[in-house]
């Protein structure tokens, strides 16, 4: 997963991408646990799909869509809509069948 900073994340929301983001602190053991996770569901998506940015650099981000929790995952469709926000990290099949159907 690419690292991103907050102008990278606003520049890829605003153009439209179909992204997969990833929130995390770095001391968190329940955010390392949805990392191994999302490595393993990005290898069966396309190259770039899931990003990451820890929560720490990216306060109006935070404020912007009301992120309150971490490990948290954002799915943006490509229309600039508001995104689906997921904190429950289930399983890797689940999460590759969410952002999958974001990414159609």
């Amino acid at each position: 997963m690419r690292e991103i900073g907050q102008k990278e994340a606003r520049r890829a929301i605003w153009e439209g991408c179909k992204l997969a983001w990833f929130v995390y602190t770095p001391m968190c053991g329940t955010c390392t646990a949805a990392r191994r996770m999302l490595e393993v569901a990005e290898h069966l998506l396309p190259r770039g799909t899931v990003v990451q940015s820890n929560i720490n650099y990216i306060p109006e981000l935070v404020q912007d869509y009301r992120i309150s929790s971490v490990p948290a995952l954002l799915l943006f469709n490509g229309q600039n809509e508001y995104p689906e926000i997921i904190y429950k990290m289930e399983s890797v099949e689940h999460l590759l069948n969410r952002i999958r159907s974001v990414m159609k």
